[in-house]
């Protein structure tokens, strides 16, 4: 028989093809899954001469165990019970779970129980005073789905490779969150430092001030050193100013990232005391591997590729669409004339009611659904693609910086070294009238700049080490749960 021409049009051959490969199949749609090959050289950037011999991988390396501090152990801790970006992360977890079962249960038969009763006029008999009464009760199966080519199976794997992608989220936002925290409690290391170096700088510019007043009071020095000194004394004033602000923000940001208030002795190292507590801060170096590792190590390059195979997953069902549906309803029970009669004299009762159902003309709604199946799988691989990318970025500017904040900090610790010299040789050669006291200013005004350098440069530092723990991997691992 020869279909008309609006039934063949929407045969294309691409579902013609589908249909052959089915019924040869009668099995999974789902094409073959291959990992797409990582879009990035085979070593990172400058590796060669940053080995670290004999360090544990930091995905492999539990956060109790790089960061030592008991303090900021502590810090870390409430973070994971307090966070509220964490909390939404497990709920997404939970929620995908139940999706997943809900999907998974559409595999299985629906049994139901139940009671039905009806009255209806028998027929031809005029003034409806004949009634024909039935009764009913037993379990019945309704509309499964007999998945002969995995439409629901095809469904059921992708929710669970959804499922799986939210475990992988929650784990990115643990890393995420680990880092964020030991960030800001050494940025408030740093501002502690600062505030004490402005602090001594302040203090010392206001016996400046009095000495020179003094001195402009005796005639012995001028009104030009009298004002450069009043300028470099309120200049001290506006640097603690907005130290003690900064601080105040940054505090701020930690107890966002906490989920509660600071506690007040949190923000402090366990170090000696008049010892830097950024200086005394160790944080171990982990070695960087190839960034194929990355592909495993990286809880978000996982969760993209779980999120590939969940489009890929979905594509199996779209090809199942043009396939047969074959559904079964069915009941078995007894039934009754008599309500009173039902479970003592009733009949047994059963239905039995297969459906094919064959998709012939659907104006192209199978295709098109297809068609965008396998568009999210190339948006998927797309994505997939980018997270490999932007990870083995993370870790080549965190390398970068292993590579040259090490010396930088050391220039900044010789730099601040020198002008330490200057200061004193500028004071003594203002005080045996070699030099004016604007050199003495000078010398004091680059020195206060020298040390605020410093400790930014060690802040930088430490900070670049957790940057470069977090980005290969590590963070999400929990001693107490290992």
């Amino acid at each position: 028989m020869t279909l008309p021409t609006a039934f063949v049009h929407p045969l294309r051959s691409g579902t013609l093809a589908l249909l052959v490969a089915g019924i040869a199949g009668c099995g999974s749609m789902i094409p073959e899954f291959v990992r797409p090959a990582a879009p990035v050289p085979a070593a990172f950037p400058g590796t060669g001469t940053q080995a670290v011999p004999d360090s544990t991988p930091a995905a492999d390396l539990e956060w109790q165990r790089y960061f030592s501090d008991p303090q900021l152990q502590r810090l870390i801790d409430l973070a994971l019970k307090n966070n509220r970006d964490l909390r939404v992360a497990v709920l997404n977890i939970e929620q995908a779970r139940a999706q997943y079962q809900v999907r998974r249960a559409d595999e299985l038969p629906t049994v139901n129980g139940g009671i039905t009763g009806s009255r209806s006029p028998r027929v031809g008999s005029g003034s409806g005073s004949s009634i024909n009464s039935t009764y009913t009760a037993g379990l019945s199966v309704t509309a499964y789905e007999f998945d002969f080519f995995g439409r629901v199976r095809s469904l059921s794997q992708a929710q669970l490779a959804q499922f799986a992608g939210t475990e992988e989220a929650r784990k990115t936002v643990q890393i995420s969150l680990v880092a964020s925290v030991a960030n800001a409690w050494l940025g408030l290391l740093a501002d502690d430092e600062l505030l004490e170096l402005t602090r001594r700088t302040l203090a010392s510019r206001e016996e400046s001030m009095k000495l020179t007043r003094l001195k402009f009071d005796h005639g012995a020095s001028s009104e030009l050193d009298l004002r450069q000194a009043e300028s470099l004394l309120e200049g001290a004033r506006v640097a603690l100013a907005q130290q003690t602000r900064q601080r105040a923000q940054d505090e701020n940001a930690l107890a966002l990232l906490l989920g509660q208030p600071v506690p007040p002795d949190a923000a402090s190292a366990t170090t000696p005391v008049g010892a830097s507590a950024l200086a005394q801060t160790v944080l171990p170096d982990v070695p960087a591997g190839l960034p194929s590792e990355l592909l495993s190590r990286r809880p978000d390059i996982r969760q993209a590729e779980q999120q590939l195979i969940a489009a890929n997953a979905n594509i199996g069902a779209a090809r199942a669409a043009f396939f047969p549906r074959i559904t079964l309803s069915t009941s078995v029970g007894i039934a009754s004339t008599q309500l009173s009669d039902l479970f003592k004299g009733g009949s047994l009762a059963w239905s039995f009611a297969p459906q094919l159902v064959l998709p012939i003309f659907d104006a192209g709604r199978n295709q098109a659904n297809l068609d965008a199946a396998q568009v999210n799988r190339d948006i998927a691989t797309a994505q997939y693609e980018k997270a490999v990318q932007s990870a083995f970025r993370e870790v080549a500017d965190a390398l970068a910086g292993r590579a040259t904040l090490g010396e930088q900090l050391r220039a900044q610790q010789a730099q601040a070294a020198a002008e330490q010299v200057r200061t004193k040789l500028a004071d003594l050669r203002y005080r045996n009238g070699a030099s004016s006291y604007l050199d003495v200013l000078d010398a004091q005004r680059s020195l206060f700049t020298a040390q605020q350098a410093v400790v930014q440069a060690q802040a930088a530092e430490r900070q670049n080490r957790v940057t470069l723990y977090k980005v290969l991997g590590g963070g999400w691992k929990d001693a107490a749960t290992q």
